[in-house]
């Protein structure tokens, strides 16, 4: 065994026993999720491959941990060819070990925020090979200065304002652009939402102007690379050059770096920063054939449901409307969570309630305090309750008149699951649920309300309804994952725009003559709505 094993096998152990000391959920606030020592060293031995054997390296990992990046290096390569070997890391709980672990080898390491350092002036001074795991810090958790602070830092450098939900890893993948040599080499391992989020546009233009991108690995959703982390990953390959107009990438799915389960060629020219990057290669999706062009918001307004601000606070059972002495006029019949409703139909009894077994109201109260402490007792000591639990205080009551009262979300006839797998036998990732009743439902659904002029069709053929919803559910589950964002473990989500885009082809035979058009502007032309 030579030296760097050995070290490697301390590394492992003391990873173990140094990620021991912290909660999970410390470390995810932090955002320190180590690399697996089988992906680092795949990961670095493709990128030397990007590489020309002759040439030295000046390596730099900016969220170094203890080391995984820097120990497969030194596996790949011969140490003549290493010329200088930097790391940073912000956490003294692991840099201390890290400098201990590697004093014998010559990586220089600092203990100190990679944003705080001063950026090297000369392209010798600068790392031709970077290869980085940045840690994945939600937006939600560092402050709104540091935020701001990052911002003006990316702004000044590359001209460019990342949206304030971006995560951290985003900032670091930017500011390191200063840190690269002209014609060097980075690598990042990152989370793929950036790929399909608003917040990643910013991300996808640098990657798109600023850089050469060589290729993008996006890992199988149900291949999760970090045990303590349900996070879809993405590697990520450029060079910092000026990107040349006829340039393609490799964008390539599934299986391992060196051998993937999908490979495809994607010109530069249509890499659009607007666009989902995971939808490109197409592959998890299969064309039907030719699309009229129309998708569901030609045919739908879709909404999410309600957020209430504390759902243990709002939604109360029967029994607790009761205990509370709530009056029946400011409670709303509302839809349980969508595991609580075994099939796709919804009844209704002759009040509108659903029948379900687990029946919830929704509290909703448009009167003033003075009002209810007159007249509603019961109704008042409730909120009271509410207000030493600091209900009342939460972000979205104090963006309500009265906080205790709730948006207009009206029931809506057709709902969606919001979000789901397609990693098990029993359920679909996306069920369409036909709505009997006048319950609304919270924001774990989608509402679909349809367009006036269906609604007027609706009205003169009730059984439309039913027939919308049955071609909805035919609606193959591949074309809504293709049309939402998938996480790690088989995670599927759908907002509504997103699900709004999706093709409607399937439904279009279900409407009127008048409306089944070849032309979109045709179909919806708002003159014909008097028709």
């Amino acid at each position: 065994m030579n030296s760097i094993e050995a070290i490697e096998i301390d590394r492992l152990e003391r990873q173990i026993q140094l990620d021991s000391e912290k909660s999970h959920a410390e470390r995810n606030r932090q955002g320190q999720f180590a690399t697996p020592p089988g992906l680092a060293a795949e990961i670095v031995r493709a990128s030397l491959k990007m590489l020309t054997s002759e040439e030295s390296i000046r390596f730099l990992d900016p969220a170094f941990g203890t080391g995984s990046f820097y120990s497969a290096l030194l596996k790949w390569l011969t140490i003549d060819r290493l010329a200088r070997a930097q790391g940073f890391e912000i956490d003294e709980h692991y840099g201390r070990d890290a400098s201990s672990l590697w004093k014998s080898t010559p990586l220089q390491l600092t203990i100190a925020n990679f944003f705080e350092l001063p950026i090297p002036l000369t392209n010798e001074e600068r790392s031709n090979l970077l290869v980085c795991n940045p840690p994945y810090i939600r937006h939600h958790h560092f402050s709104q200065e540091s935020k701001e602070k990052l911002q003006r830092l990316i702004g000044k450098y590359l001209g460019l304002k990342l949206n304030g939900l971006a995560g951290l890893y985003c900032y670091f993948l930017l500011h390191a652009h200063n840190w690269l040599a002209d014609g060097g080499l980075a690598c990042w391992l990152v989370p793929s939402e950036f790929m399909d989020v608003n917040y990643g546009r910013e991300v996808k233009k640098y990657l798109r102007e600023q850089v050469t991108l060589l290729r993008l690995h996006r890992f199988d959703i149900h291949d999760v690379q970090f045990d303590d982390a349900l996070v879809s990953s993405v590697v990520i390959w450029f060079k910092k050059s000026p990107p040349q107009e006829n340039s393609s990438v490799d964008f390539t799915f599934g299986g391992s770096l060196s051998s993937p389960t999908k490979t495809t060629v994607i010109p530069r020219s249509a890499l659009n920063p607007n666009s989902k990057w995971s939808k490109l290669d197409s592959s998890t999706f299969t064309d039907d054939g030719p699309s009229t062009g129309t998708t569901l918001s030609d045919l739908f307004q879709i909404k999410r449901g309600l957020a209430t601000g504390a759902n243990s606070f709002f939604i109360l059972t029967p029994e607790e409307a009761a205990r509370y002495q709530i009056p029946a006029e400011f409670l709303r019949p509302i839809l349980p969570s969508p595991r609580y409703v075994d099939g796709d139909e919804i009844l209704a009894d002759e009040s509108g309630n659903p029948i379900l077994e687990k029946k919830l109201f929704l509290l909703d109260c448009k009167l003033s305090e003075t009002h209810v402490k007159q007249n509603f007792a019961g109704l008042w000591a409730y909120l009271e309750m509410g207000k030493q639990k600091g209900i009342h205080a939460g972000y979205i009551c104090t963006h309500r008149s009265p906080w205790y009262s709730q948006e207009n979300r009206p029931p809506a006839p057709l709902l969606c699951t919001y979000m789901g797998r397609s990693d098990t036998k029993v359920a679909r990732a996306f069920r369409f649920l036909l709505n009997h009743s006048q319950a609304c439902a919270a924001n774990v659904y989608l509402m679909l309300y349809p367009q006036p002029f269906l609604l007027k069709a609706i009205d003169k053929n009730p059984e439309l309804l039913r027939r919308l919803w049955d071609a909805l559910n035919s609606i193959p589950v591949e074309r809504l994952i293709h049309s939402g964002r998938s996480y790690g473990g088989g995670l599927h989500k759908l907002e509504p725009k997103e699900l709004a885009q999706a093709s409607a082809d399937l439904l279009m035979h279900l409407l009127p003559p008048e409306r089944r058009q070849d032309s979109q502007s045709e179909l919806f032309d708002p003159s014909a709505e008097g028709s």
